[in-house]
Protein backbone atom coordinates (compact mmCIF):
# COMPACT_ATOMS: atom_id res chain seq x y z
CA UNK A 1 0.00 0.00 0.00
CA UNK A 2 1.27 3.34 -1.09
CA UNK A 3 2.48 5.50 1.97
CA UNK A 4 0.16 8.52 1.48
CA UNK A 5 -2.61 5.61 1.00
CA UNK A 6 -1.52 4.78 4.82
CA UNK A 7 -1.69 8.26 5.99
CA UNK A 8 -5.45 8.63 4.59
CA UNK A 9 -6.64 5.66 6.20
CA UNK A 10 -5.44 6.17 9.76
CA UNK A 11 -6.70 9.86 9.66
CA UNK A 12 -10.04 8.39 9.18
CA UNK A 13 -10.04 5.82 11.80
CA UNK A 14 -9.74 8.79 13.99
CA UNK A 15 -13.22 11.61 14.36
CA UNK A 16 -12.23 15.28 14.12
CA UNK A 17 -14.07 16.83 17.49
CA UNK A 18 -12.87 20.23 17.55
CA UNK A 19 -13.55 20.83 22.00
CA UNK A 20 -15.63 24.43 23.12
CA UNK A 21 -13.93 26.55 25.61
CA UNK A 22 -15.15 26.43 29.26
CA UNK A 23 -16.12 29.65 29.00
CA UNK A 24 -18.93 28.30 26.39
CA UNK A 25 -19.64 25.13 28.07
CA UNK A 26 -20.06 27.71 31.92
CA UNK A 27 -22.33 30.03 29.75
CA UNK A 28 -25.86 29.40 31.46
CA UNK A 29 -28.72 32.01 31.05
CA UNK A 30 -31.03 31.20 33.29
CA UNK A 31 -34.54 32.63 31.50
CA UNK A 32 -33.32 31.07 28.37
CA UNK A 33 -32.51 27.61 30.51
CA UNK A 34 -36.64 27.98 31.85
CA UNK A 35 -38.02 29.02 28.69
CA UNK A 36 -36.54 26.66 26.42
CA UNK A 37 -37.25 23.67 27.78
CA UNK A 38 -41.21 24.83 29.42
CA UNK A 39 -44.32 24.02 26.69
CA UNK A 40 -45.05 26.67 25.16
CA UNK A 41 -48.51 26.25 22.79
CA UNK A 42 -50.58 28.93 23.06
CA UNK A 43 -55.18 27.84 22.82
CA UNK A 44 -55.14 27.86 18.60
CA UNK A 45 -58.97 30.18 19.25
CA UNK A 46 -57.44 33.03 20.90
CA UNK A 47 -55.28 35.48 19.76
CA UNK A 48 -51.79 35.35 22.26
CA UNK A 49 -51.29 37.80 24.48
CA UNK A 50 -47.28 38.53 25.28
CA UNK A 51 -46.77 40.00 28.86
CA UNK A 52 -43.14 38.50 28.38
CA UNK A 53 -40.72 40.70 27.33
CA UNK A 54 -39.42 44.04 28.22
CA UNK A 55 -39.00 45.92 25.09
CA UNK A 56 -40.94 48.91 24.79
CA UNK A 57 -41.29 48.57 20.88
CA UNK A 58 -42.78 45.20 21.04
CA UNK A 59 -46.39 46.53 21.04
CA UNK A 60 -46.05 49.31 18.19
CA UNK A 61 -47.50 51.65 20.84
CA UNK A 62 -44.53 53.24 21.76
CA UNK A 63 -42.70 54.38 19.14
CA UNK A 64 -39.43 56.60 19.61
CA UNK A 65 -39.38 60.68 19.60
CA UNK A 66 -39.23 61.56 15.84
CA UNK A 67 -36.56 63.89 16.74
CA UNK A 68 -34.23 61.39 18.05
CA UNK A 69 -35.13 59.43 15.05
CA UNK A 70 -34.17 62.14 12.67
CA UNK A 71 -30.63 62.98 14.36
CA UNK A 72 -29.74 59.47 13.82
CA UNK A 73 -30.70 59.42 10.41
CA UNK A 74 -28.85 62.81 9.56
CA UNK A 75 -26.09 61.13 10.99
CA UNK A 76 -26.10 58.32 8.80
CA UNK A 77 -26.62 60.41 5.53
CA UNK A 78 -24.06 62.62 6.48
CA UNK A 79 -21.32 59.97 4.98
CA UNK A 80 -19.13 61.42 8.16
CA UNK A 81 -19.67 58.77 10.76
CA UNK A 82 -18.85 56.09 8.68
CA UNK A 83 -15.49 55.09 10.28
CA UNK A 84 -13.77 53.97 13.67
CA UNK A 85 -14.26 56.12 16.46
CA UNK A 86 -12.61 56.28 19.75
CA UNK A 87 -13.06 52.60 21.80
CA UNK A 88 -14.69 54.37 24.70
CA UNK A 89 -16.67 56.91 23.27
CA UNK A 90 -16.35 60.23 21.28
CA UNK A 91 -15.67 63.22 23.22
CA UNK A 92 -18.82 65.06 22.26
CA UNK A 93 -20.94 61.88 23.30
CA UNK A 94 -19.29 60.66 26.79
CA UNK A 95 -19.77 64.84 27.37
CA UNK A 96 -23.78 64.71 26.82
CA UNK A 97 -23.70 61.47 29.16
CA UNK A 98 -21.66 63.35 31.75
CA UNK A 99 -24.36 66.28 31.56
CA UNK A 100 -27.01 63.77 31.51
CA UNK A 101 -26.18 61.85 34.35
CA UNK A 102 -25.24 65.27 36.50
CA UNK A 103 -27.44 67.01 38.83
CA UNK A 104 -27.59 70.79 40.35
CA UNK A 105 -25.61 69.25 43.31
CA UNK A 106 -22.88 66.43 41.44
CA UNK A 107 -21.17 66.88 38.75
CA UNK A 108 -20.08 63.96 36.55
CA UNK A 109 -16.98 64.38 34.72
CA UNK A 110 -16.61 63.49 30.94
CA UNK A 111 -13.50 61.45 31.69
CA UNK A 112 -15.91 59.40 34.03
CA UNK A 113 -17.88 57.71 31.11
CA UNK A 114 -17.10 55.00 28.35
CA UNK A 115 -19.38 54.72 25.78
CA UNK A 116 -20.54 50.72 25.13
CA UNK A 117 -22.84 48.48 22.80
CA UNK A 118 -26.11 48.77 25.16
CA UNK A 119 -26.43 48.29 28.64
CA UNK A 120 -25.36 44.65 28.47
CA UNK A 121 -22.35 45.63 27.57
CA UNK A 122 -21.82 48.02 30.28
CA UNK A 123 -22.57 45.40 32.98
CA UNK A 124 -19.67 43.07 31.28
CA UNK A 125 -17.38 45.60 30.96
CA UNK A 126 -18.12 47.06 34.80
CA UNK A 127 -17.76 43.15 35.71
CA UNK A 128 -14.71 42.38 33.83
CA UNK A 129 -13.21 45.77 35.88
CA UNK A 130 -12.87 44.37 38.99
CA UNK A 131 -13.94 41.15 39.62
CA UNK A 132 -11.41 38.16 38.53
CA UNK A 133 -12.55 34.51 38.14
CA UNK A 134 -12.79 32.74 41.72
CA UNK A 135 -14.08 36.00 42.96
CA UNK A 136 -17.73 36.76 44.04
CA UNK A 137 -20.04 39.29 43.32
CA UNK A 138 -23.34 40.03 45.39
CA UNK A 139 -26.81 40.38 43.23
CA UNK A 140 -30.61 41.05 43.90
CA UNK A 141 -33.13 38.07 44.22
CA UNK A 142 -35.60 38.54 42.04
CA UNK A 143 -32.98 40.15 39.89
CA UNK A 144 -32.12 40.33 36.22
CA UNK A 145 -30.49 36.86 35.02
CA UNK A 146 -27.95 38.32 32.73
CA UNK A 147 -25.63 38.95 35.94
CA UNK A 148 -25.14 35.22 36.65
CA UNK A 149 -25.13 34.67 33.05
CA UNK A 150 -21.82 36.97 32.39
CA UNK A 151 -20.01 35.41 35.92
CA UNK A 152 -20.95 32.22 35.07
CA UNK A 153 -18.95 31.84 32.07
CA UNK A 154 -16.06 34.16 33.72
CA UNK A 155 -15.77 31.40 36.84
CA UNK A 156 -17.27 34.22 39.17
CA UNK A 157 -19.54 33.55 41.72
CA UNK A 158 -23.06 35.19 42.04
CA UNK A 159 -24.47 35.20 45.55
CA UNK A 160 -27.52 36.70 45.89
CA UNK A 161 -29.07 38.52 48.74
CA UNK A 162 -33.15 38.88 49.21
CA UNK A 163 -35.21 41.58 48.11
CA UNK A 164 -38.40 41.24 50.66
CA UNK A 165 -41.75 41.82 48.94
CA UNK A 166 -43.64 42.67 51.54
CA UNK A 167 -41.27 46.02 52.02
CA UNK A 168 -41.74 47.03 48.27
CA UNK A 169 -38.80 44.91 47.78
CA UNK A 170 -36.62 46.34 49.59
CA UNK A 171 -32.75 44.79 49.94
CA UNK A 172 -32.68 42.60 53.70
CA UNK A 173 -29.67 44.61 54.57
CA UNK A 174 -28.29 41.90 57.18
CA UNK A 175 -28.64 39.26 54.93
CA UNK A 176 -26.42 41.15 52.49
CA UNK A 177 -24.10 41.50 54.55
CA UNK A 178 -24.08 38.09 55.42
CA UNK A 179 -23.09 37.23 51.75
CA UNK A 180 -19.56 38.85 52.36
CA UNK A 181 -16.33 37.59 52.33
CA UNK A 182 -12.71 38.39 51.79
CA UNK A 183 -13.48 37.39 48.11
CA UNK A 184 -16.30 39.86 47.45
CA UNK A 185 -15.62 42.19 44.76
CA UNK A 186 -18.79 43.97 44.25
CA UNK A 187 -22.54 44.18 45.30
CA UNK A 188 -24.64 44.85 41.95
CA UNK A 189 -28.15 47.06 43.09
CA UNK A 190 -30.84 47.33 40.46
CA UNK A 191 -32.44 50.47 40.70
CA UNK A 192 -35.56 50.81 39.26
CA UNK A 193 -36.07 46.60 39.36
CA UNK A 194 -36.15 44.31 36.78
CA UNK A 195 -37.71 42.08 37.24
CA UNK A 196 -39.53 43.89 40.83
CA UNK A 197 -41.19 47.30 39.03
CA UNK A 198 -39.87 48.59 42.60
CA UNK A 199 -37.97 52.45 42.65
CA UNK A 200 -35.71 52.45 45.95
CA UNK A 201 -36.18 55.85 48.36
CA UNK A 202 -32.99 57.82 48.77
CA UNK A 203 -32.62 56.68 52.45
CA UNK A 204 -32.43 52.95 51.22
CA UNK A 205 -30.24 53.55 48.87
CA UNK A 206 -27.72 55.50 51.96
CA UNK A 207 -28.68 52.02 53.98
CA UNK A 208 -27.16 49.68 51.23
CA UNK A 209 -24.17 52.28 50.97
CA UNK A 210 -24.42 51.99 54.69
CA UNK A 211 -23.12 48.55 54.36
CA UNK A 212 -20.56 49.02 51.00
CA UNK A 213 -19.12 51.55 53.14
CA UNK A 214 -18.67 48.90 56.48
CA UNK A 215 -16.90 46.45 54.52
CA UNK A 216 -15.24 48.27 51.77
CA UNK A 217 -17.06 46.50 48.52
CA UNK A 218 -17.86 49.14 45.27
CA UNK A 219 -20.97 49.10 44.07
CA UNK A 220 -22.46 48.41 40.59
CA UNK A 221 -25.98 50.04 40.41
CA UNK A 222 -28.09 49.15 37.20
CA UNK A 223 -29.41 52.49 36.31
CA UNK A 224 -31.08 51.23 32.62
CA UNK A 225 -34.65 52.11 33.84
CA UNK A 226 -33.52 55.55 35.06
CA UNK A 227 -36.34 57.91 35.37
CA UNK A 228 -38.83 55.16 34.74
CA UNK A 229 -40.65 55.51 37.04
CA UNK A 230 -44.65 56.37 37.60
CA UNK A 231 -45.54 56.01 41.10
CA UNK A 232 -44.83 58.52 43.89
CA UNK A 233 -41.25 57.92 44.59
CA UNK A 234 -38.60 59.77 42.47
CA UNK A 235 -35.30 58.29 41.18
CA UNK A 236 -32.35 58.98 42.90
CA UNK A 237 -29.27 57.75 41.06
CA UNK A 238 -26.82 55.97 43.42
CA UNK A 239 -23.84 57.62 41.97
CA UNK A 240 -25.18 61.08 42.56
CA UNK A 241 -26.68 59.63 46.48
CA UNK A 242 -23.42 58.30 47.40
CA UNK A 243 -20.09 60.72 49.81
CA UNK A 244 -17.64 57.88 50.05
CA UNK A 245 -18.20 54.44 48.87
CA UNK A 246 -17.32 54.28 45.07
CA UNK A 247 -19.97 53.44 42.29
CA UNK A 248 -20.15 52.30 38.94
CA UNK A 249 -23.41 53.26 37.46
CA UNK A 250 -24.32 51.31 33.95
CA UNK A 251 -27.12 52.75 31.60
CA UNK A 252 -28.14 53.37 28.05
CA UNK A 253 -31.16 54.63 25.92
CA UNK A 254 -32.86 50.88 25.61
CA UNK A 255 -35.90 51.93 27.96
CA UNK A 256 -36.41 55.33 28.59
CA UNK A 257 -35.47 56.37 25.12
CA UNK A 258 -37.64 53.82 23.39
CA UNK A 259 -35.03 51.79 21.42
CA UNK A 260 -33.20 48.87 22.96
CA UNK A 261 -32.28 47.91 19.42
CA UNK A 262 -30.09 51.15 19.00
CA UNK A 263 -27.49 49.04 21.28
CA UNK A 264 -25.83 51.85 23.17
CA UNK A 265 -24.82 51.87 27.25
CA UNK A 266 -22.17 53.98 29.06
CA UNK A 267 -20.47 53.26 32.22
CA UNK A 268 -20.22 56.34 34.78
CA UNK A 269 -17.16 56.52 37.43
CA UNK A 270 -18.39 58.16 40.76
CA UNK A 271 -15.79 58.31 43.11
CA UNK A 272 -15.67 60.95 44.80
CA UNK A 273 -12.62 59.88 47.23
CA UNK A 274 -10.31 58.55 44.53
CA UNK A 275 -10.84 55.19 45.46
CA UNK A 276 -10.73 53.55 42.37
CA UNK A 277 -7.22 55.77 41.25
CA UNK A 278 -6.17 56.18 37.33
CA UNK A 279 -5.11 52.59 36.93
CA UNK A 280 -9.16 52.08 36.83
CA UNK A 281 -10.13 54.42 34.32
CA UNK A 282 -7.45 53.48 31.95
CA UNK A 283 -8.37 50.04 32.70
CA UNK A 284 -11.83 50.66 31.60
CA UNK A 285 -11.03 52.15 28.27
CA UNK A 286 -8.76 49.63 27.69
CA UNK A 287 -11.59 46.95 28.34
CA UNK A 288 -13.66 49.16 25.87
CA UNK A 289 -11.08 48.49 23.10
CA UNK A 290 -12.34 44.55 22.72
CA UNK A 291 -15.16 45.90 20.98
CA UNK A 292 -14.04 48.91 19.54
CA UNK A 293 -17.44 51.00 20.74
CA UNK A 294 -20.68 51.33 20.00
CA UNK A 295 -22.80 52.63 16.60
CA UNK A 296 -20.74 55.52 15.08
CA UNK A 297 -24.24 57.91 13.84
CA UNK A 298 -25.65 56.82 17.35
CA UNK A 299 -22.90 58.35 19.20
CA UNK A 300 -23.24 61.95 16.77
CA UNK A 301 -26.90 61.69 17.89
CA UNK A 302 -26.69 61.56 21.07
CA UNK A 303 -25.85 64.71 22.55
CA UNK A 304 -29.25 65.75 20.29
CA UNK A 305 -30.91 62.64 22.03
CA UNK A 306 -29.66 63.78 26.04
CA UNK A 307 -30.27 67.52 25.25
CA UNK A 308 -33.70 67.56 23.71
CA UNK A 309 -36.15 68.36 26.55
CA UNK A 310 -39.54 66.84 25.33
CA UNK A 311 -41.72 66.06 28.63
CA UNK A 312 -44.43 64.66 26.39
CA UNK A 313 -42.07 61.92 24.91
CA UNK A 314 -41.26 60.95 28.28
CA UNK A 315 -44.71 61.42 29.61
CA UNK A 316 -46.39 59.09 27.49
CA UNK A 317 -44.87 56.09 28.40
CA UNK A 318 -45.10 56.81 31.97
CA UNK A 319 -48.76 57.76 31.67
CA UNK A 320 -49.23 54.73 30.27
CA UNK A 321 -47.55 52.34 32.67
CA UNK A 322 -49.24 53.91 35.18
CA UNK A 323 -52.39 53.18 33.97
CA UNK A 324 -51.26 49.37 33.31
CA UNK A 325 -50.32 48.88 36.62
CA UNK A 326 -53.07 50.16 38.33
CA UNK A 327 -55.12 47.65 36.33
CA UNK A 328 -53.02 44.79 37.07
CA UNK A 329 -53.07 45.47 40.27
CA UNK A 330 -56.48 45.88 40.96
CA UNK A 331 -57.79 42.85 39.12
CA UNK A 332 -55.03 40.66 40.60
CA UNK A 333 -55.83 42.12 43.48
CA UNK A 334 -59.38 40.98 43.20
CA UNK A 335 -58.27 37.28 42.10
CA UNK A 336 -57.93 34.98 45.39
CA UNK A 337 -55.02 32.91 43.88
CA UNK A 338 -52.77 35.64 43.37
CA UNK A 339 -50.74 38.75 45.36
CA UNK A 340 -49.51 41.50 42.98
CA UNK A 341 -46.67 43.67 44.43
CA UNK A 342 -47.60 47.31 43.37
CA UNK A 343 -44.48 48.85 41.07
CA UNK A 344 -43.77 51.89 41.18
CA UNK A 345 -41.12 51.81 38.17
CA UNK A 346 -39.30 50.08 35.56
CA UNK A 347 -41.63 48.21 32.90
CA UNK A 348 -42.62 45.45 35.21
CA UNK A 349 -44.51 44.04 37.92
CA UNK A 350 -44.05 40.69 39.67
CA UNK A 351 -47.42 38.87 41.25
CA UNK A 352 -47.00 35.97 43.72
CA UNK A 353 -48.92 33.15 42.81
CA UNK A 354 -50.97 30.90 45.97
CA UNK A 355 -50.35 27.85 44.39
CA UNK A 356 -51.92 26.02 46.95
CA UNK A 357 -55.34 27.07 46.38
CA UNK A 358 -54.76 25.67 42.36
CA UNK A 359 -55.97 22.39 41.38
CA UNK A 360 -53.50 20.77 38.72
CA UNK A 361 -50.59 23.35 39.04
CA UNK A 362 -47.33 22.68 40.80
CA UNK A 363 -45.33 25.64 40.53
CA UNK A 364 -44.55 29.11 38.66
CA UNK A 365 -43.52 27.49 35.28
CA UNK A 366 -46.99 24.81 35.45
CA UNK A 367 -49.25 27.72 35.69
CA UNK A 368 -47.43 29.61 33.18
CA UNK A 369 -47.30 26.67 30.66
CA UNK A 370 -51.48 25.94 31.55
CA UNK A 371 -52.27 29.95 31.08
CA UNK A 372 -50.54 29.98 27.54
CA UNK A 373 -52.28 26.80 26.14
CA UNK A 374 -55.64 27.58 27.85
CA UNK A 375 -56.11 31.30 27.47
CA UNK A 376 -53.10 32.61 25.10
CA UNK A 377 -51.74 34.71 27.67
CA UNK A 378 -47.79 34.55 27.93
CA UNK A 379 -46.29 35.51 31.63
CA UNK A 380 -43.03 35.33 32.34
CA UNK A 381 -42.23 32.55 35.42
CA UNK A 382 -40.21 34.14 38.12
CA UNK A 383 -38.12 30.71 38.33
CA UNK A 384 -36.53 32.62 35.57
CA UNK A 385 -35.19 35.45 39.05
CA UNK A 386 -34.36 32.37 40.54
CA UNK A 387 -38.13 33.43 42.40
CA UNK A 388 -40.57 30.70 42.22
CA UNK A 389 -44.03 31.14 42.48
CA UNK A 390 -44.34 34.65 40.91
CA UNK A 391 -44.41 35.70 37.67
CA UNK A 392 -43.32 38.55 36.03
CA UNK A 393 -45.79 40.83 33.60
CA UNK A 394 -44.39 43.76 30.88
CA UNK A 395 -46.43 47.05 31.44
CA UNK A 396 -46.68 48.42 28.32
CA UNK A 397 -49.16 46.97 26.40
CA UNK A 398 -52.12 48.97 25.51
CA UNK A 399 -54.87 49.06 28.31
CA UNK A 400 -57.36 47.39 26.48
CA UNK A 401 -54.74 44.20 25.87
CA UNK A 402 -53.87 45.13 29.80
CA UNK A 403 -57.90 44.59 30.70
CA UNK A 404 -58.62 41.48 28.23
CA UNK A 405 -55.41 39.86 29.82
CA UNK A 406 -56.69 40.33 33.01
CA UNK A 407 -60.39 38.85 32.13
CA UNK A 408 -58.46 35.71 31.04
CA UNK A 409 -55.98 35.49 33.73
CA UNK A 410 -58.91 35.50 36.21
CA UNK A 411 -60.99 32.84 33.90
CA UNK A 412 -57.81 30.63 33.93
CA UNK A 413 -57.65 30.93 38.20
CA UNK A 414 -61.63 29.95 38.42
CA UNK A 415 -61.20 27.55 35.71
CA UNK A 416 -58.19 25.99 38.49
CA UNK A 417 -59.98 26.96 42.01
CA UNK A 418 -60.05 24.20 44.33
CA UNK A 419 -63.82 23.44 45.07
CA UNK A 420 -62.93 24.38 48.63
CA UNK A 421 -62.38 27.94 47.72
CA UNK A 422 -64.95 28.04 44.84
CA UNK A 423 -67.21 27.67 47.47
CA UNK A 424 -66.39 29.67 49.93
CA UNK A 425 -65.78 32.58 47.08
CA UNK A 426 -68.93 31.98 46.26
CA UNK A 427 -70.71 31.86 50.03
CA UNK A 428 -68.79 35.43 50.42
CA UNK A 429 -70.25 36.82 46.86
CA UNK A 430 -73.68 36.33 47.75
CA UNK A 431 -72.77 38.01 51.56
CA UNK A 432 -70.97 41.12 48.82
CA UNK A 433 -74.36 41.23 46.99
CA UNK A 434 -76.00 42.23 50.41
CA UNK A 435 -73.34 44.53 51.31
CA UNK A 436 -72.35 42.60 54.38
CA UNK A 437 -68.53 41.97 53.38
CA UNK A 438 -65.70 42.27 50.99
CA UNK A 439 -65.80 39.73 48.17
CA UNK A 440 -62.06 40.17 47.64
CA UNK A 441 -60.11 36.89 48.41
CA UNK A 442 -60.07 34.65 51.46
Amino acid sequence: MHQDDQVCKSTKKQPWVVPVSKTAVNTFNPIRNVVDTMIIKPNPDIKVIKLTVGDPSIFGNLPPCEKHVEAFSDAVKSYKENGYKLAHGTPEACEAVARYCSTPKYTVNAQDVVLTSGCSGAIEIAIDLLVDYGDNILIPRPGFSLYQCICGSKGIETRPYQLVPEKGWEVDLEGMSSQIDERTKLIVVINPSNPCGSVYTKEHLEAILDVAEKHQIPILCDEVYAYVTFGDRPFYSMGCVTKNVPVLTVGGIAKRFLAPGWRLGWVVIHDRNNAFGEEVRASLRRLCQRVLGPCAPLQAALPIMLSDNQPEFFEKPLTLMRSVSEIFYDSFSSIPELFPVRAYGAMYMLIGINIDKLTGIKDDVEFTQLLMSEQSVFCLPAKCFQYPNFIRVVLTCPVDIAREACARIERFCQDHRKNWLRNGLDENCDHKRRGDVQCNGI
